[in-house]
């Protein structure tokens, strides 16, 4: 070979068949596909903090401190914003989420203690509270017309002032005959401090495939997309929002059965709106748009976990309580606006 052809050769590259090119090739692809996902944003803003308060305190990574931010802060807003992921892709919202949260580990223990009922019966009662609650939502909001906001506002309220008045706003304790079932629910420690992320990760799983991979996913994400569209191809529309809500009211009935098992108490104090919007933030830094049409539950369960490393990291690092909403709300905004500009330049390259 001439040394002009040589020359040539080594300009070119590897031929077409040569396995670095092809591995770089792979690299590239793979690099832009990950690029182009929309939760991409939050995953490393996820990655940064969890690097950063890794350096600043030795005991972020520990064990305990691993399943107290995991089961005990993530898992519970992981598994709200499932529900509240699908409202808001169709367009809705569900303010009354965190009131199912409070009432159903209540709703148990007078189920158990006062009325002897089994704990399982009991249990599944609870759990069909939130399906009720989220289908009595549906029906104010669908089929009479009244906005999501106001008619979950009001259920909200009502959940609220029932807990007070039949709990006299004093805890209870979990029922003694419940404590054998309920360490598969969620426990603080033992062998089942993972339980409740392990819920939270098997319901995300589950919830993904349907929103993604199936006919039902797909009409959500048109009448969230175009609601008139929706129903001039034939959707039920009224079968999706209800559908909606009616997951959003049994993933609060889930976390407040959780909460009450690991905390060991059942607590007048927990849930309410705190937890709603915790799951709504987790939903909306995840990549799901506030007006309807897109969202992922990848996006929340990845929202949740921002949130979780944040409560957690400036809790373990000292900083002061008075201060913390700043860190907080400044650290949620900053994380919005990444996933904003990512969104627009995603948007810039597909045109």
């Amino acid at each position: 070979m001439s040394e002009t052809a040589e020359q040539h050769a080594n300009v070119a590259g590897p031929p077409p068949g040569d396995p670095v090119r092809q591995r770089s090739t792979w690299v590239l692809r793979t690099g832009g596909l990950f690029v182009r996902q929309r939760e991409t944003t939050i995953f490393v803003v996820a990655v940064l903090l969890l690097v950063f308060f890794t350096t600043r305190s030795s005991e972020f990574l520990s064990e305990s401190n691993l399943t107290n931010l995991l089961s005990g802060f993530a898992a519970p807003i992981i598994i709200i914003a499932i529900g509240e992921v699908l409202l808001l892709i169709c367009g809705e919202i569900d303010l009354s989420v965190g009131f199912v949260f409070l009432f159903a580990p209540f709703l148990m223990h007078y189920l158990i203690d006062f009325y002897g009922v089994p704990v399982l019966p009991a249990i599944l009662i609870s759990l069909l509270l939130g399906v009720a609650v989220g289908w009595f939502n549906g029906f104010l909001t669908v089929t009479v017309g009244v906005p999501s906001f106001i008619t979950t506002l009001g259920t909200g309220f009502i959940l609220y002032g029932l807990t007070l008045t039949t709990s006299n706003a004093y805890p209870a304790n979990v029922p003694t005959a419940a404590e054998s079932i309920g360490k598969y629910f969620a426990s603080e420690t033992g062998g089942y401090a993972w339980s409740a992320i392990i819920w939270a990760v098997i319901l995300v799983a589950i919830f993904h495939v349907l929103l993604t991979r199936t006919r039902w996913g797909l009409h959500t994400v048109a009448v969230g997309g175009n609601l008139l569209g929706a129903r001039e191809a034939g959707i039920s529309v009224a079968r999706i929002k209800y559908g909606s809500f009616m997951i959003c009211g049994l993933m609060g009935a889930i976390v407040g059965l959780q909460t009450a098992f690991y905390d060991n108490t059942i607590d007048p104090s927990a849930g309410g709106f705190n937890a709603m919007f915790y799951a709504v933030v987790a939903a909306v830094i995840g990549g799901t748009a506030m007006l309807g049409g897109s969202g992922t539950i990848i996006g929340g369960f990845l929202g949740a976990i921002v949130l979780a490393i944040l409560e957690d990291g400036l809790s373990i690092t000292g900083v002061s309580a008075n201060p913390y909403f700043i860190y907080l709300g400044g650290a949620i905004l900053i994380a919005m606006f990444a996933n904003v500009q990512l969104a627009r330049r995603r948007a810039a390259g597909r045109g």
